[in-house]
């Protein structure tokens, strides 16, 4: 069975207007950039009242790094109060949404995602010698850490996107990876 680490990293909350639709694409291309394989596991519309409609999201997005690791990520939206306002802007009319939002991010490390350590006896023993011995350091400094930093990286795009930041991060560029 494979073993997963969760790592809670991060919660975004902003109140007022903003494009969520284009909130919704943008993140949706930066997993693609970093070539998650994203789900949408939940879409909720709850029925409007007076003060708006309420919505919920959550998503998950995977990617395998290798034979033995995959990271998986996992984003909880929830709106309230949404209302859905059109604005005139460079002389072109754009719907943006007047809300509450709050998304959660998550991240998980998942080791022997294939689950090639379960056939046997003789296998669950080779698993539990080859993680205390040679992959645990790996795992816990390089993974872990590869994990939660680009985890911080979405949190960041979002500020970005919802102009809550300037244009500079702290881990940007700590990866190697440049957005």
């Amino acid at each position: 069975m494979s073993k997963k680490e969760e790592i809670p990293v991060a919660t975004v909350r902003y109140r007022g207007l903003f494009d969520f639709s284009g909130l919704y694409n943008s993140m949706a291309d930066w997993f693609k950039h970093y070539r998650y394989v994203l789900h949408e596991e939940m879409y909720k519309h709850k029925v409007p009242s007076p003060s708006g409609a309420e919505q919920e999201l959550s998503w998950w997005a995977e990617e395998e790094v290798n034979e033995f690791i995959k990271f998986r990520m996992e984003v909880e939206f929830h709106l309230w109060d949404m209302t859905e306002i059109e604005v005139v802007k460079d002389g072109k009319k754009k719907q943006l949404t007047n809300a509450r939002i709050e998304i959660k991010l998550k991240a998980v490390l998942i080791h022997d995602w294939q689950d090639r350590f379960e056939q046997s006896k003789f296998t669950r023993m080779l698993r539990s010698l080859y993680w205390s011995v040679i992959y645990r350091r790996e795992a816990t400094g390089f993974w872990t850490d590869m994990i939660y930093y680009r985890t911080l990286g979405l949190q960041a795009h979002i500020k970005q996107y919802l102009d809550l930041q300037t244009k500079w991060h702290a881990y940007e560029g700590y990866l190697g990876e440049n957005r």
